[in-house]
């Protein structure tokens, strides 16, 4: 796989990444974790260099143990930490079993010194802030982002859904090197953004490019329901509507696939 620039920066990533949310957190029940780990490694042999988890993807062992998301990337990259990029996510705790966006400086520097015990590094390639947080400055996330960096604990800082006012006003305090927002052929809108990032030298990194996993013609509805714990549940795109909505895209997606000799995704 050839490789591109991160950002404003040295470091060199994979074109396409491997999110390793799924693994625990949304997408059902945790996957049993040396499987995650051989997946991750597959991942590694097949030319993926770049890989995202957060702090805030957890979910529930079978045993009632925490699965934490980083420590299963942590563990399945620990030998090949050099020869990886990593990127993970600050700004969203459980506080009270509720959904927190938290990204004052305390917090955020607490945060990735937990990341790093539990990724088993002493960097992060890529810290994102994972959510706007509507109580705390943009800038003073910025300015706790160049600390990390000039402490050597972040190679490169990053936004996630973010607009381009704020992106802005982030890049003047210290540059952004990416930024993460929702994109994919069901989601065009984040189009808008793509010249402000060509301007300031950000990469635009797609999340859910698959539209969580619809486009590439696998679930059509049922296998999803089956699983409470799924949060496709309450997307659209998962309904019996939404997918007769969508069934001309897909029907052209697997046309396209067919004369390509590829898969849908």
């Amino acid at each position: 796989m050839k490789t591109v620039k991160l950002g404003n920066t040295d470091i060199e990533i994979s074109p396409v990444g491997l999110g390793c949310m799924e693994f625990t957190h949304a997408y059902g029940k945790p996957i049993e974790k040396q499987e995650a780990v051989k997946i991750i490694l597959k991942a590694y042999d097949l030319g993926y260099t770049f890989f995202d988890t957060a702090q805030r993807y957890t979910g529930v062992y079978p045993d009632g143990t925490i699965a934490y998301n980083e420590e299963v990337v942590g563990e399945a990259l620990k030998d090949i930490r050099h020869k990886v990029v990593i990127a993970t996510k600050c700004g969203i705790t459980m506080i009270d079993g509720k959904r927190t966006l938290d990204a004052r400086p305390e917090t955020i520097k607490k945060t990735l010194n937990e990341s790093l015990k539990r990724l088993q590094t002493d960097y992060v390639d890529l810290y994102y802030l994972h959510s706007i947080d509507p109580n705390t400055q943009i800038e003073t996330v910025a300015k706790t982002m160049k600390e990390l960096y000039l402490e050597g604990k972040i190679k490169a800082w990053g936004i996630s859904q973010v607009d381009e006012e704020t992106l802005r006003r982030a890049h003047k305090v210290f540059p952004v090197s990416a930024i993460q927002n929702r994109y994919s052929m069901m989601a065009r809108d984040e189009e808008k953004i793509f010249d402000t990032c060509k301007e300031l030298g950000v990469t635009f990194v797609a999340f859910s490019p698959m539209a969580n996993g619809f486009l590439t013609g696998t679930y059509h509805g049922e296998k999803i329901k089956e699983d409470q714990s799924d949060f496709r549940n309450l997307m659209p795109q998962f309904t019996k509507d939404g997918y007769e909505e969508s069934k001309e895209l897909l029907s052209y997606l697997q046309q396209l696939a067919d004369e390509k000799h590829a898969t849908m995704g």
